[in-house]
């Protein structure tokens, strides 16, 4: 084994046990007495998921120097429990039977106690980060933003009016934002400078913003197996890339019976997909530009490498 080899074992190591950290901390913290919200919320956490907002928290605290994993778990792990919770109430809005590859919350339990696991899921944040003092702040401003990102897509779909400088300020608001908190937390916490913290910031919401990107594109030519949730919901539902970068080249909304199929065909014949997908690596390549600032290191490549996995990646 070479030493860069030996050295990679150890990021990979450094890597599992932060993220190890943060499931439990998911697991004790939503361990509630009422059974209904423990057995949901362990339910959709067990289902795994890609974890890629943890990591990029984690990735951030250990490419600027970071050392203690215990302190970083309960914020990574708040992260992707807002997250999570957001999935949660998504698949009530969506009727969503299919989420990491299992029936999702509410296709089991029903949409009144998906709504209370969501909630559950979303106040369980607060008890993690209460002692993180002003860190809660770019959490609470990244959890705002969620929920102004969703408002704006249904009132854009119930409106009509779905373009594309519409749809790239909808993901910057529901998905981008926690992206951006994970990289700005993680940062913080290992003490960074002004600048690694913009730096890292900038890097979780671009690399966020080309991650739903691709996550549009996968909705329109991946199938329920590959995504491990319903797909084709955002076709459907008159949103997503696909809508909106039609719209841009002026071919107006498409209303059938069966929307999803049309719309899919109509965007596997043009150039759709390819032009979003190139925006995506233009996105990516942006964000890795910008860790220019943050010192070698073997975390800054998984950074890079996290970063080039959002584009690469068919789920």
């Amino acid at each position: 084994m070479t030493a860069i080899e030996a050295n990679q074992v150890t990021i990979e190591q450094l890597i599992n046990k932060g993220l190890d950290g943060v499931e439990k901390a998911m697991f004790d913290v939503t361990n509630s007495e009422v059974k209904v919200l423990r057995d949901a919320s362990h339910h959709i956490l067990s289902a795994g998921g890609k974890r890629i907002r943890p990591r990029l928290l984690l990735l951030a605290y250990l490419a600027l120097g970071g050392k203690d994993l215990d302190y970083i778990a309960k914020p990574a792990a708040a992260v992707e429990l807002m997250h999570t919770a957001s999935v949660v109430h998504d698949d009530i809005n969506d009727h969503g039977i299919m989420r990491r590859g299992r029936p999702s919350v509410n296709s089991i339990w029903g949409r009144t106690f998906a709504l209370l696991t969501g909630d559950f899921l979303f106040t369980a944040v607060y008890e993690l980060m209460s002692s993180y003092k002003d860190l809660n702040i770019d959490l609470a401003n990244s959890a705002t933003a969620l929920v102004e990102g969703e408002t704006l897509q249904a009132s854009a779909v119930k409106e009509n009016n779905f373009t594309r400088e519409i749809y790239m300020r909808i993901i910057a608001l529901k998905t981008a934002a926690l992206f951006k908190a994970a990289g700005t937390i993680g940062a913080k916490l290992a003490n960074a400078t002004e600048e690694q913290t913009d730096a890292l910031a900038n890097f979780g919401f671009n690399i966020g913003l080309a991650f739903q990107i691709v996550d549009d594109i996968l909705d329109i030519v991946a199938d329920e197996q590959q995504l491990g949730k319903t797909a084709g919901i955002d076709i459907e539902q008159g949103r997503g890339i696909g809508v909106a970068l039609q719209q841009s080249n002026g071919n107006g909304s498409t209303t059938t019976k069966d929307p999803m199929e049309s719309i899919k065909r109509k965007m596997l014949e043009g150039d759709t997909i390819e032009k979003g997908q190139m925006q995506a690596e233009q996105l990516v390549a942006l964000a890795i530009e910008g860790l220019n600032v943050i010192p070698d290191s073997e975390a800054k490549s998984e950074l890079i490498n996290l970063a080039n996995l959002v584009v690469k990646r068919d789920h």
